[in-house]
């Protein structure tokens, strides 16, 4: 089923440009594109997806996450994704139990996140098993998966993030096509 929110976000991309940033709460518009049935499952299946396959350094305990991450979520229904729920239980508890380390500061205790990709893929699994019916949940995915800091803006929306809400965009007019596609069959 189509929807405006694609065009939502290309004019969020559009602000980017524009004035250099946009908020994070401007991603809110994709609450209301999560909730139609399995659109949620689908994409924070795909955000994992893209999250394990980024390049970078890994070594140790984070290399064999990543590669359990990858074998986890590889030939997956793009629409109606089906995950092993307790081999994904078990990787979102090694997920969680590796970076599982907080600071205490005046306000409260803060996590200390050493791999931002890993945290990507424990925030999908969770919103996968146990938040798949929250619109909201799938927000906060979105915001973490394409927050950027630049010191002149702190953490919002800003030049980096315009090629991640691309993706997004391409993603969900590839889910929406593929639902047309099964409802004329």
């Amino acid at each position: 089923m189509r929807t405006s929110v694609p065009e939502k976000l290309l004019k969020i991309i559009d602000e980017i440009d524009e004035h250099g940033q946009a908020g994070l709460t401007r991603l809110t518009v994709l609450k209301k594109w999560f909730e139609c049935p399995n659109r949620l499952s689908a994409f924070v299946v795909w955000v994992a997806a893209r999250a394990v396959s980024r390049k970078g350094k890994k070594s140790g305990t984070a290399a064999t996450l990543f590669l359990e991450a990858r074998t986890l979520l590889a030939g997956l229904d793009e629409i109606t994704p089906k995950l092993n729920r307790q081999a994904a239980q078990r990787l979102h508890d090694r997920l969680r139990d590796f970076q599982n380390e907080y600071k205490s500061q005046q306000w409260g205790p803060v996590r200390i996140v050493h791999n931002w990709n890993l945290l990507l893929v424990e925030e999908a699994l969770s919103a996968y098993l146990w938040h798949d019916q929250s619109p909201s949940h799938g927000y906060k995915l979105a915001a973490d998966y394409c927050r950027h800091y630049d010191p002149r803006y702190g953490e919002s929306l800003n030049g980096p993030s315009r090629t991640k809400i691309g993706e997004i965009v391409r993603f969900m007019f590839t889910v929406e096509a593929l639902e047309d596609d099964r409802t004329s069959i």
